[in-house]
């Protein structure tokens, strides 16, 4: 079997393939238009497995899990009837995704990957800031994920705009960001109308303390992306965030308010819970005074969205939402169900996300000693929670002011000297400031 070639495709029609191939591109992308031509796919051949399945992937990636269950049921049906060795792997990959079986679905890519590593549909499924290796409770994802792409650079080549887009952004994330950024500029230059590229950059430029490249990037680049698109709002917040990093509360509320909040994004329910939640207890701690309409709504919008505990990533956020807008009960019922999953292993980024809960509900009751003294210990161990760098900075955060309010002014500058190795940032200057005044 020749590895680098592209597997074919079980179907009659020439139409449907070329479809599928382009709301794969699409889907890669985060751009507009795939589920139309996944949809224009099956159209032109019902019986056609893969169309079938990508279309159940994306029900899946919207949080409509009932539809993408009972269509990767279908995909699997008709590609056990007719499909070739390649595809019945790749659909097995994605059922056991949408039926939630993420080790076994990690476990299966990786394997595919090792077949059949241009499959780029199941090779991104381990990268990513929310994806398989992330959300796997590992606190090494980041390097997991750069190992994963260097193993298999050698099938891509300097020429494939998804594989640099990817390669990059986990080099940026795991600390090699100039190496990283130059990975993301030539994956832009090869497909300009790519959303995950302009994420990606943007995550490599907040690694690297560029805030006003990122903003000239984003006022550049996002005005030409439809509302629609799946990362359009997110793309705005690491706007939002820039403009706060450097103290511009009206430029970050502004951005919010129009790209961001509840109302008016179309981002996936993941994004629009962990983006407002973030950037409002940004505006609380940094002393900026969020308002409380805007929590309000976004409690509201994560109550009926998650109503219930058990995702590392997003049950640190629902924290910061319920300790901020005062439901005490809800909070506390989440703790106690996540220690009882950590106790039964059903948990696996463990301990930490409790922790980070109760911290939450102690920052929000002014006891920032209490806060401070359930973060220290669990610091190191944060990237379990799954998400980037820039999403999980809020942790980081929470701690270093807890530690300036509280009075531990020697702890708070040895972790903003640490920081400033690692990430500089305009608001760390600001801290040293307060610090020293």
């Amino acid at each position: 079997m020749n590895l680098d070639a592209d597997p074919p495709l079980s179907t009659a029609s020439d139409e449907a393939a070329a479809l599928y191939r382009e709301g794969v591109d699409l889907s890669l992308a985060a751009w507009p238009g795939a589920a139309e031509r996944f949809d224009a796919a099956i159209a032109a051949d019902p019986d056609f497995a893969m169309a079938q399945a990508a279309r159940a992937r994306l029900h899946a990636v919207y949080a409509r899990p009932d539809e993408a269950r009972r269509q990767m049921a279908l995909a699997a049906d008709l590609v056990a009837r007719n499909g070739s060795e390649h595809e019945v792997s790749h659909i097995d990959v994605l059922t056991h995704l949408v039926n939630g079986r993420s080790a076994e679905a990690l476990e299966r890519a990786l394997a595919h990957a090792d077949r059949w590593p241009r499959d780029a549909t199941i090779l991104s499924l381990p990268l990513g800031a929310f994806g398989l290796f992330a959300f796997s409770g590992m606190v090494g994802h980041q390097q997991a994920r750069v190992d994963l792409c260097a193993r298999h650079a050698a099938r891509f080549g300097a020429g494939d705009w998804w594989f640099l887009s990817s390669y990059g952004w986990a080099l940026a994330e795991n600390g090699d960001v100039a190496r990283g950024r130059a990975m993301l500029e030539r994956a832009l230059e090869l497909r300009p109308e790519n959303a995950s590229t302009i994420h990606a950059l943007a995550h490599a430029m907040f690694e690297g303390g560029a805030g006003a490249e990122s903003d000239a990037l984003i006022e550049a680049w996002l005005p030409g992306y439809d509302r629609s698109g799946l990362l359009y709002a997110h793309i705005a917040w690491h706007a939002a965030i820039t403009a706060l990093e450097r103290g511009d509360v009206e430029t970050a509320l502004a951005i919010y308010d129009d790209k961001v909040r509840p109302p008016v994004s179309q981002a996936l329910p993941i994004n629009v819970v962990s983006d407002g939640a973030s950037l409002l207890w940004r505006l609380d701690a940094y002393g900026h005074g969020a308002p409380r309409d805007l929590w309000r709504e976004v409690a509201d919008y994560a109550r009926a969205a998650f109503p219930r505990a058990g995702h590392a990533f997003l049950d640190a956020h629902m924290a910061l939402i319920e300790a901020t807008s005062g439901d005490r009960q809800a909070l506390e019922a989440r703790i106690s169900t996540l220690e009882a999953m950590v106790d039964s292993g059903a948990m696996p980024a463990g301990p930490v996300v409790p922790a980070i809960c109760r911290a939450a509900l102690a920052f929000a009751g002014d006891d920032f000693a209490g806060c401070a003294r359930l973060l220290e210990p669990v610091a190191a161990e944060v990237a379990r929670i799954g998400g980037s760098g820039a999403q999980r900075e809020i942790v980081e955060d929470t701690l270093l002011v807890a530690l300036m309010r509280s009075g531990q002014a020697a702890k708070a500058r040895a972790l903003l000297d640490e920081r400033l190795h690692r990430r500089p940032s305009p608001r760390d200057a600001l801290w040293r400031a307060q610090l020293a005044a």
